[in-house]
């Protein structure tokens, strides 16, 4: 199925989690916000919410550095 993420997009499994899909592309949870269909999503809602076709993500990660 298609999703929109960050403007792009992109395949996902049928019936994954968000927060499933955010660890298949190597991304840590503990550093990142997600937006979900235009909402701001709190972390530990991530693993209940399963993706569905069309839906859009906006997914900021935090770096640090110096």
């Amino acid at each position: 199925m298609l999703i929109r993420v960050n403007g792009r997009q992109e395949e996902a499994i049928a019936g994954m989690t968000l927060l499933e899909y955010l660890r298949n592309k190597g991304l840590d949870p503990g550093q990142a916000v997600v937006e979900y269909n235009q909402q701001v999503v709190e972390r530990d809602q991530w693993g209940s919410i399963g993706l569905k076709e069309n839906d859009q993500l906006e997914v900021l990660r935090f770096v640090g550095g110096g």
